[in-house]
């Protein structure tokens, strides 16, 4: 099968965006970039060969959950070294970090038995946004969110992906 033949059965497309970045349409229309080389090789044909395997990947891994997605994508693009390796990939144009994280804030407030209201007035957040930012309905800057963490003992970091 050509190239061609093989990019008619994905479900994802990717085309390239520059020297260092690609953009993938997932199956269900969530779009990502991806930091990569591909726009960097000289070849057409190998340009489109790694595209199709971004595309493949893409399909492959495709889930709801598009941190697993993205996880599962990128260790099996550093593991054969596809578009010379992903250098990252982009959180995708329907983030559901809001929801997990908002969702974490309210399983610790639980655990401690704090009323939301009572976390709204420790860390001096209007006890709407805080129902909002626990539903993933409100996008949260680093601040509110260190001072949300703060009262509940926890702190704001970035850590590995799994």
């Amino acid at each position: 099968m050509t190239t061609d033949e093989w990019r008619s059965t994905t479900r994802s497309s990717a085309q390239i965006i520059n020297r260092n970045e690609v953009e993938v349409t997932a199956p269900d229309g969530e779009v990502f970039k991806v930091l990569c080389q591909v726009g960097a090789l000289l070849s057409k044909e190998t340009q489109d060969h790694e595209l199709l395997w971004l595309e493949i990947l893409f399909d492959k891994h495709f889930s709801e959950d598009k941190e697993q997605m993205r996880n599962a994508i990128w260790r099996e693009a550093m593991q054969f070294g596809i578009c010379g390796g992903i250098m990252g990939i982009s959180a995708g144009t329907k983030c559901n970090d809001r929801a997990r994280i908002g969702a974490r804030i309210k399983q610790i407030r639980e655990e401690r038995g704090i009323e939301a209201r009572d976390l709204a007035r420790l860390s001096g957040v209007d006890p709407g946004n805080l129902s909002r930012i626990e539903n993933g309905k409100y996008s949260v800057g680093l601040d509110i969110l260190s001072k949300i963490a703060s009262t509940l003992g926890k702190k704001v970091d970035l850590v590995d992906i799994d």
